[in-house]
């Protein structure tokens, strides 16, 4: 089959495109699924530039996202069967091949009904960004009616999921933008208040929005003096969940004395840790999504896709930031 692989750490040209032998199944839980396509995410740009978690299996395919065509089944497979659509995060990190490649393995237990409306690019775009928002605003910060969130990057590839998710929660939602153009796809999500970051001070920005009274969940997904930031703008007693490794000058102080209730959100962990019961919770997440999805109450903006041969170009775009959705490989027809 074609895939693409990197054999070391690099620019976006270690790329490349090469025939590997296809995937069998191993165990017989497994699904063989002819891939029609992958999402492209913020951490396979990481793994490429730095190796995978796995270095010593080389060479690597990444990609967690995928979606396509189950082609065979193994023989105590229950939940699916040749010819059913798939979606599902898997693999990518170096232990088990990712999906830039024409075919991949996923135990069933892993793997969601692809949501009916969405096309296989769309599809692929979405298990990572669903499942990072989900287990970090419903799983680590109890969201609940009522509460006011603070979304960074309310237009990125989490953002514009987080920002659907809290509205169906009944949040109320503020969030940073950097232009017009991502204000306007954030408030058509769902977001009640934009924060122009580069023009206003955010904390300052939250305070007003607030009464002053600060919001009762932020949740960072850019890192670095952002999450200091979220700190200060956050109510005593409030949440804050992040994506990101904190900074080391972080205001852990801020934090103690506002005595808030700090979380990481970290979705790859199950996959780290060989966790299979939290990989199956994640794939339930992907069945509650999908319904979501089909009944018009949550959307996945796709704004770029690449065919797989354009890996390359894929990666150039997504590290040179401002997206707003996200980006996926197209497989196959």
């Amino acid at each position: 089959m074609k895939a693409v692989v990197i054999t070391a750490p690099g620019l976006p040209e270690v790329l490349q495109v090469q025939s590997v032998p296809n995937p069998t199944l191993v165990y017989d839980t497994d699904l063989l699924v002819r891939l029609k396509a992958a999402g492209v995410n913020p951490i396979d740009t990481k793994l490429r530039k730095r190796g995978t978690f796995y270095s010593q299996e080389s060479p690597a395919i990444l990609g967690c996202d995928g979606a396509g065509v189950v082609e065979a089944v193994g023989s105590a497979v229950t939940q699916f069967r040749v010819g059913d659509e798939v979606y599902f995060c898997n693999g990518g990190i170096g232990l088990h091949p990712g999906n830039y490649a024409e075919f991949a393995t996923v135990n069933e237990q892993f793997t969601a009904p692809k949501p009916r409306c969405l096309s296989f690019t769309e599809a692929a775009a979405a298990p990572l960004v669903l499942i990072t928002a989900w287990e970090a605003l419903y799983d680590r910060a109890k969201l609940e009616a009522g509460r006011t969130v603070l979304i960074h990057a309310g237009a990125g590839g989490v953002g514009h999921v987080a920002i659907q998710l809290a509205r169906l929660a009944g949040a109320r939602i503020c969030t940073t933008v950097s232009s017009a153009e991502k204000a306007k796809v954030a408030q058509d999500l769902g977001a009640e208040h934009c924060i122009f970051y580069r023009q206003e001070n955010v904390v300052d920005a939250v305070m007003r929005w607030t009464g002053g009274r600060g919001i009762n969940l932020g949740f960072d997904t850019v890192g670095g003096a952002v999450l200091s930031q979220t700190f200060a703008a956050t109510a005593i007693y409030g949440d804050v969940v992040t994506l990101l490794a904190p900074a080391t000058d972080t205001d852990w102080k801020m934090a103690r004395d506002r005595n808030l209730r700090f979380s990481f959100e970290l979705m790859l962990t199950p996959m780290l840790q060989h966790l299979n019961d939290a990989q199956r919770d994640q794939a339930n997440i992907l069945r509650q999504c999908a319904r979501l999805i089909d009944q018009g109450q949550l959307q996945i903006i796709l704004t770029k896709t690449f065919p797989l041969d354009e890996a390359v170009e894929a990666h150039r775009c997504l590290e040179a930031g401002g997206m707003i959705g996200k980006i996926a490989l197209h497989i196959a027809d």
